[in-house]
């Protein structure tokens, strides 16, 4: 990356990146040096704000559906607990292993792959945290825009091409059985009526549906929205499987509406309190963000019955309103 920082602007492709002189060139994200740094610098900077639950001691460091999470929560922990977070234990990210894939133009991105101190290392309870980092741009920052935590077990083999680099898949690939471009489309889409068909049962597919189908309360009412999230800082990000697949990284947004019957109101945490607008009266709207990591087969695959595995998914409550 030796020498971006003067490079001329010359013009904006039509995938939306901006290209600049040399930027044409199909060359590594990052050097693992860099990556190792971004890992690093965000680590601290996340300590740090969850020590002083203070959002601006990271917000330079993260961004897309991580960062929304990220900033919504430590802007609703710092209101509830001003001096700070009492229980701070610093999260630690070891064993770090960088997947970087070769792309042209901005932005760029990696994958550390690593192992966090917040699990049991060997059996059942042993995972990874995955953290993909982004660069908009030759003078920008690396940010971390998604994060997911998985199984080891549950990682799929990644595909390499003659360099042994990471194989990146285009978001409007019409290998897949779902182009990454449209997999927050469908998700939202499957959530709210059951279709299309195209994802394997699961606590965040089937699984959520029929909670959602289920879930009582006597003189409560209970409605759901789910829209996409798919363009800017929340696009998606996928890599090649050596299946021919991918594993994919993308962004939704969630709205759960309760209507209190005439009487009653409906119940406000502490945590839905701090990043409340308007009062509750008899209406309260959360709305969330997540991030999933899925498994894509390729087109016409017989594997998981050929529909889209979510491997995880993070939640995290972004806003509030009452009426």
């Amino acid at each position: 990356m030796t020498g971006l920082a003067t490079a001329t602007v010359l013009s904006v492709t039509a995938s939306g990146c901006v290209t600049v002189h040399g930027e044409l060139e199909v060359v590594p994200g990052a050097t693992r040096s860099e990556a190792a740094k971004a890992l690093a610098d965000f680590t601290t900077s996340y300590n740090a704000a969850d020590k002083a639950y203070d959002p601006a001691l990271d917000a330079d460091r993260v961004t897309g559906s991580l960062g929304a999470i990220n900033q919504a929560g430590l802007k609703a922990r710092q209101k509830n607990h001003p001096d700070g977070n009492p229980d701070h234990s610093p999260l630690e990210l070891t064993d770090a292993r960088y997947v970087i894939p070769k792309k042209a133009g901005w932005p760029r991105w990696f994958l550390a792959d690593t192992d966090s101190n917040r699990d049991q290392d060997g059996g059942k309870l042993d995972t990874r945290w995955l953290v993909v980092f982004v660069k908009s741009g030759p003078d920008a920052g690396w940010k971390a825009s998604y994060l997911s935590v998985v199984a080891p077990s549950r990682m799929p083999a990644l595909a390499k091409d003659g360099d042994g680099r990471a194989k990146p898949v285009a978001v409007d690939s019409t290998e897949l059985a779902v182009a990454p471009e449209d997999l927050s489309t469908q998700y939202t889409q499957y959530l709210q009526k059951g279709t299309p068909d195209v994802f394997a049962p699961g606590s965040a597919t089937s699984g959520w549906r029929e909670a959602r189908r289920t879930t009582r309360r006597a003189g409560f009412s209970y409605q759901y929205i789910d829209q996409p999230l798919d363009s800017g800082t929340f696009g998606p990000l996928g890599l090649e499987t050596d299946d021919g697949g991918a594993l994919v990284f993308f962004s939704s947004k969630h709205f759960e509406r309760q209507t209190a019957a005439k009487g009653l109101r409906p119940p406000v945490d502490q945590d839905v309190e701090a990043l409340l607008t308007g009062e509750v009266r008899s209406t309260l709207t959360k709305e969330r963000i997540s991030s999933e990591m899925v498994y894509v087969p390729k087109k016409g695959s017989t594997k998981d019955g050929g529909k889209v595995v979510v491997l995880n998914r993070l939640p995290g409550l972004t806003a509030a309103k009452g009426s």
